[in-house]
């Protein structure tokens, strides 16, 4: 690692002519997450998070010669593939946007990447897409992420529930993109180290009732339920419908089902399930936390760090590479992620900026504690967590 180096105010005013040549005193981001559809109970806090990025960038007046950062904000339905393609297409061409933070899900995410990023040399980051599949999409390099592959979360899932002396579940999971994604991987990681799933069956999204889908569930049987949806949706249905049946009272959680509406809609009646959803405890994840909460969004809420993240990572690849083209920023994503460099945290981007203007190497750590590996995707850590006096209690982090 390289010793700290503070970039002067006169480097700083040397560096900003090159950059007013080519920049103007505005850049815009778009934020393209489901405000409405199965997580619209997250979003906020996810966009909430990354605005908060760009205002610190903004405030500090480091980026590009004092370039300063618009957020805009377009709707993904999480769901609604042609809709989501229909919004990031008027962030680009009418909006004028130079980065996409998002999208949220994996479905829609696959879709404006094929459809609209990689045709147009768009930048895509996104705080929340975890489907396997992201991982061999063609993107020409634009394509990034800052939570793990589900093939990741297959496995922590497994190790979780086996030492929790979990040997046998039911599996349903949302019919799509992510929920077959992480059906898929769970059920070859649980296999492998010995479990059975009794069952992996699909559920559809907007139901009235599950009660069927529930039924076949219980007729296979399991030490519990594996519910792979949205926390927002149809999961909730088939947890409601568990419960009511008397089918299932204890449930494991992946990422897309935690989230404070679990915990509104069904309390102590869930009391001692279990999941995971990516999370640290690292030292930046703390700052984070003080920075989010001071701003009045929860920064605990599932991938409100990533988005955090996802958002200062296109800002510091911008000053990294001296343009906000993302032609030619999306080289410097990988280099300001990881080492070697200083070491950055969440309320340190104007430090960050400073350093890449001077001319060192910087580590983005930020409140996720990010490594890009592979495909510019996350190395991946998670939070376990388990349901007490019907609140959602950390266990620990994987």
């Amino acid at each position: 690692m390289k010793k700290l180096i503070l970039a002067t105010t006169a480097i700083a005013a040397l560096a900003a002519p090159a950059f007013a040549e080519s920049h103007g005193s505005e850049v815009k981001l778009g934020i393209i997450l489901g405000f409405t559809g199965p997580i619209e109970s997250l979003t906020p806090h996810m966009r909430d998070a990354a605005k908060m990025a760009m205002a610190e960038v903004t405030e500090s007046g480091a980026l590009m010669g004092g370039t300063t950062v618009t957020a805009v904000e377009a709707d993904s339905t999480c769901i609604d593939s042609a809709a989501a393609s229909a919004a990031a297409e008027r962030l680009i061409t009418s909006d004028g946007i130079k980065g996409i933070m998002g999208a949220d899900c994996s479905g829609v995410t696959g879709a404006i990447l094929t459809n609209v990023a990689v045709p147009n040399g768009m930048v895509m980051i996104s705080p929340s897409a975890t489907s396997p599949g992201l991982s061999n999409t063609e993107d020409n390099g634009l394509f990034f992420r800052t939570a793990p592959s589900d093939a990741r979360q297959g496995e922590v899932m497994t190790q979780v529930l086996m030492d929790n002396d979990v040997k046998t579940v039911a599996l349903t999971y949302t019919n799509n993109d992510y929920g077959k994604g992480l059906a898929d991987s769970f059920q070859a990681a649980f296999e492998e180290a010995g479990g059975t799933v009794t069952i992996s069956a699909a559920h559809e999204d907007g139901k009235a009732d599950y009660s069927a889908e529930v039924a076949s569930l219980a007729s296979a049987g399991g030490d519990l339920l594996v519910v792979a949806g949205y926390v927002d949706q149809g999961g909730a249905g088939i947890i409601r419908a568990s419960l009511d049946s008397g089918a299932f009272d204890k449930f494991h959680f992946p990422d897309g089902m935690i989230g404070t509406a679990l915990e509104e809609n069904f309390g102590s009646e869930i009391n001692g399930s279990t999941g995971q959803h990516p999370g640290t405890d690292s030292p930046g994840n703390a700052m984070f936390v003080e920075l989010g909460t001071a701003a009045g969004f929860d920064p605990t809420s599932p991938f409100a760090p990533e988005s955090y993240d996802a958002a200062a990572l296109i800002m510091l690849a911008m000053e990294a590479a001296g343009s906000d083209d993302p032609n030619v920023y999306k080289e410097k994503v990988m280099e300001v992620a990881n080492a070697p460099g200083e070491q950055i945290f969440p309320g340190e981007l104007k430090k960050a900026l400073e350093l890449i203007a001077a001319g060192e190497d910087i580590d983005y750590v930020g409140a996720s504690a990010v490594e890009l590996i592979g495909p510019g995707e996350s190395a991946g850590n998670y939070r376990e967590i388990t349901f007490e006096d019907g609140k959602i209690a950390t266990v620990k982090y994987r």
